[in-house]
């Protein structure tokens, strides 16, 4: 895991199960290095206010760390959704790498708990 001592990830990270489902609810976006899948993103759009996407998570695969898919596919994501306004997510607290990529994006903190931090970006 990103910014972790040991492997892990988020609730259901490595469960097919969980994944399929996503997938089927049109949630889970593939993200893609010419044929080769490199990794995803799940979205989630504001039931109230369809002007707010929630990511509930984008991953990349260790063995492309480092050569700025993460950062590309962010800016992807939210360019292919132009009516959004605002992006929402939250990350853990003490994953010091993702809480600087996603300041690095624009993403303004609105509070945080005992776990995570929860960010907004207006566009």
């Amino acid at each position: 895991m990103v910014g972790a001592d040991e492997v892990g990830g988020p609730p259901n990270y490595d469960s097919e199960k969980w994944h399929k489902k996503m997938m089927l609810s049109h949630n889970l976006y593939t993200i893609k290095q010419e044929d080769y899948l490199i990794g995803g993103a799940v979205l989630f759009q504001d039931k109230r206010n369809k002007e707010i996407m929630y990511v509930g998570r984008i991953f990349i695969d260790p063995k492309e760390y480092k050569e700025g898919f993460g950062l590309e596919s962010m800016k992807y994501i939210e360019n292919m959704f132009p009516k959004i306004t605002t992006w929402r997510l939250e990350t853990p607290i003490w994953n010091i790498r993702t809480n600087s990529f996603y300041k690095k994006l624009g993403y303004l903190e609105m509070y945080r708990d005992k776990e995570s931090v929860y960010y907004q970006k207006e566009v």
